[in-house]
């Protein structure tokens, strides 16, 4: 006797076949909606807005950190050479605290190691003004830490008598977070070594 519907086996086949097409699709359709919201977040990610004085919105360019590390890197290190090394009776104790939050305990060890041989004592005793002429760095930002070498030019006024010395400083830089506004680079010197230190003549 001949049933009148289909066979039970080709209605479970149908259904197969439209199940594994439904599948498909959908997992399709994540896949593409997965790649239009990485690219819309990447776009996004490469640019900024602002809103100008008249209400109109201004796209901005995000340069990318290592393009920027460079700038920040030499930055950092004008910052600290200055801090360290710039320095009177009346500032040295705030520049010093500055120039500390820009390096870890190698920086720390050298201020201690000058301390206990009385430099800050002589520029409070004697009024001495210490002022930073240039500060020319060196950065390999290859791979971190990244090392620097920094030529430093600062002079000593004694009143009556201005010396002059070159110092040679080197060491290496590590990323950490920022802090604003004791370490706005998000940078902090490591392995630091004072190599060399020379009088130098002005040039006439």
């Amino acid at each position: 006797m001949k049933l009148p519907y289909k066979n039970i086996y080709d209605i479970l086949k149908l259904n197969r076949y439209v199940t594994i097409i439904v599948t498909v699709t959908a997992l399709l359709s994540s896949v593409f909606s997965g790649v239009m919201v990485f690219n819309m977040y990447q776009k996004a990610m490469g640019s900024a807005f602002a809103v100008n004085t008249d209400g109109s919105v201004i796209p901005l360019k995000l340069v990318s950190q290592k393009e920027n590390l460079q700038v920040e890197a030499l930055s950092h290190l004008q910052l600290f050479h200055e801090y360290f090394y710039g320095i009177d009776d009346s500032n040295y104790e705030s520049n010093l605290e500055k120039a500390l939050w820009l390096g870890n305990s190698t920086v720390d060890n050298v201020y201690r190691q000058k301390k206990a041989d009385g430099v800050y004592n002589r520029i409070l005793q004697y009024s001495l003004v210490q002022k930073v002429l240039s500060v020319e760095s060196q950065v390999d930002l290859r791979a971190e830490p990244y090392r620097f070498k920094t030529i430093t030019v600062f002079e000593i006024n004694r009143g009556a008598v201005i010396d002059r010395y070159e110092m040679v400083s080197t060491g290496g830089l590590i990323t950490v977070d920022r802090n604003y506004p004791k370490n706005t680079h998000g940078l902090l010197i490591t392995d630091y070594f004072e190599n060399s230190l020379k009088k130098v003549k002005e040039q006439e």
